[in-house]
């Protein structure tokens, strides 16, 4: 096992799920050196792979989860209990059937694209021997982790993930809300009710991903209708993703949203050159069984805590509940059916 095979275990393990492309981007050179190494990983058990078969024709990329000996690699670097074989069957078979899975790869995408391109920049800065430094993903939480840190007595906020991303010196953290067009307009504004009674301009910016340009510019407009005259009590971006840059999500694709501005865009911003929020934390090597973990909140500082009135959990928090509506078991590679839905706009 190599170094880059632990980081690979480690972001399974918090992130339950990738795809072929995204640990290339993240992790590998190239698309073929990938696909070698995770089919050896697999042929040892040590991840486990499926695949979705579409209604038209065509499949899906291979999605990677753990295997059992992943999984067991992952309980021993921890000093868990590991699982039995039976419940890691029964878990993947509830993630290959999760309604939100096509959400959640989209949230996974989003930060190993950071990675990718912070990879990318590291290499080209070595090969020019700059000194400018270099970008970096330096803190990507899943939404388990999320739940179980920004939490207080009157809300418990719960975005699907939660991020640093380092620039040219500059450090902006961010909460990140993955839209699909699924929730309704009301809903997803109800959202800033709760951001706003937490203390998140301590923590980070409020960031919207959603699927298009349509979508945001409705997006904006039901944030000025929610929000009114007021100032809000934090800073807010948006992006469309079917206006992608190359260089997205780093790139210029964000336009920061308040009541003044309403719904026009005046102008696109690199995610760095977003508000920076939150006190520096003095960067650490972070440990292969939890990449992207340099720029963590110590669940332990008692500033923060006294801050957030935050309550350190004893145990991880538990996954939503996974329903198989459909029924049937799984193989080592498994084909599933697209549900035909489609979103709002």
């Amino acid at each position: 096992m190599t170094d880059r095979d632990r980081r690979i275990l480690g972001l399974l393990g918090e992130h339950k799920v990738l795809t072929t492309q995204q640990i290339a981007t993240a992790e590998f050179a190239s698309l073929r050196r990938a696909q070698d190494r995770l089919a050896q990983l697999r042929r040892l058990g040590v991840l486990f792979s499926f695949r979705e078969s579409y209604r038209d024709g065509g499949t899906s990329q291979t999605r990677f989860a753990l295997g059992y000996l992943g999984a067991r690699a992952i309980a021993a670097q921890r000093a868990e209990k590991p699982p039995t074989r039976p419940a890691h069957q029964r878990m993947l078979e509830r993630l290959a059937w999760w309604p939100q899975l096509d959400h959640q790869l989209g949230v996974n995408g989003f930060f190993c694209d950071l990675a990718g391109y912070a990879r990318n920049d590291a290499g080209e800065a070595t090969s020019s021997g700059s000194d400018v430094d270099a970008c970096g993903l330096r803190q990507w939480w899943s939404e388990q982790r999320c739940t179980g840190f920004f939490w207080n007595s009157t809300v418990k906020l719960r975005p699907d993930g939660y991020g640093c991303w380092a620039e040219r010196g500059r450090w902006v953290r961010f909460f990140l809300e993955y839209d699909t067009g699924t929730e309704t307009l009301s809903k997803v504004t109800r959202k800033i009710a709760d951001y706003g009674t937490f203390p998140t301009d301590s923590f980070g910016i409020l960031l919207f991903s959603v699927h298009s340009a349509r979508r945001e510019l409705a997006l904006r407009q039901a944030l000025q209708r929610a929000v009114g005259t007021a100032p809000p009590p934090l800073a807010i971006a948006t992006t469309p993703r079917d206006q992608a840059h190359l260089d997205s999500p780093a790139g210029p694709v964000w336009a920061l949203w308040n009541p003044g501005t309403g719904d026009t865009v005046q102008r696109r911003y690199r995610l760095a050159e977003l508000p920076q929020r939150g006190p520096y934390i003095e960067p650490h090597a972070p440990w292969l069984g939890q990449p992207y973990s340099e720029a963590a909140f110590d669940p332990m500082d008692r500033e923060l805590v006294g801050l957030a009135e935050i309550r350190p959990p004893a145990t991880a928090p538990a996954d939503p509940p996974i329903h198989d509506t459909r029924g049937g078991g799984l193989d080592a590679e498994v084909m599933l059916y697209d549900d035909g839905l489609h979103d709002e706009y």
